[in-house]
């Protein structure tokens, strides 16, 4: 028999596959996990439940346990009009990237729920948290973002098993999110949520249905040993 260990490295636990009804549910959640813009209802969020996605969230697994994400909670109306007004900045620039028919079906998409979610919140990546030397992170710096995303989708996820809508708004000046939420220069603005209840979501990604771009062929995207494999 192996002796314990004081730090308590060798604290295991079973490791059997779920059940066919837990599995089923992990797989429905992953696949009906949708990107919503729209269809949020104007409920406020229960604190129990808030709680409980920051915790799916917080239980990302880390680079080196780093753990560097922070979650910011929007609620008031002030600010989240001061947010809607930075994406609309930025989104008339991103519209102007387009051209013909594509700029045209831009102009028609709505890409945020901002003030339509009863809460916002910002997950940001502290990149000075765990020190100048992190495990794992010696040889990738970037690892404390991937981390964060990760992070994301845990909140994302159990949003879904939760009937939550989260819509991901992306189309930001960078110094517009930092002037509003008033970070410091070393935390970075990883993902601006919008979450709400939510009555129906799209059998689809919006996108798709909407006609901007379809999902490819996974066996287009598998390689094996290498790129060229």
């Amino acid at each position: 028999m192996q002796p314990s260990d004081p730090q308590g490295q060798d604290k295991l636990g079973p490791a059997a596959a779920f059940t066919d009804a837990e599995r089923a549910a992990v797989y429905r959640a992953i696949h009906s996990r949708r990107d919503v813009r729209s269809q949020f209802l104007p409920d406020p969020l229960d604190d129990a439940l808030v709680m409980r996605l920051l915790q799916a969230a917080h239980a990302a697994p880390s680079v080196g346990l780093m753990q560097p994400w922070d979650f910011i909670l929007i609620r008031q109306a002030d600010t989240r009009a001061r947010i809607r007004a930075a994406f609309q900045a930025a989104n008339d620039e991103a519209q102007a990237m387009f051209h013909g028919e594509r700029r045209a079906l831009y102009s028609t998409l709505k890409l945020q729920g901002i003030t339509d979610a009863p809460l916002n919140i910002c997950i940001t990546c502290d990149r000075a948290r765990g020190g100048d030397v992190v495990l794992g992170r010696t040889h990738n710096r970037d690892t404390d973002l991937f981390s964060t995303v990760c992070a994301v989708q845990n909140l994302w996820l159990a949003a879904r098993a939760e009937g939550v809508g989260v819509g991901w708004v992306s189309i930001f000046r960078d110094s517009d999110l930092r002037r509003v939420l008033r970070l410091p220069d070393h935390v970075v603005p990883v993902a601006y949520l919008c979450l709400g209840h939510v009555r129906e979501l799209y059998t689809e990604p919006e996108l798709q249905a909407k006609g901007w771009a379809q999902r490819l062929p996974l066996d287009q995207m598998i390689r094996r040993e290498s790129w060229e494999g």
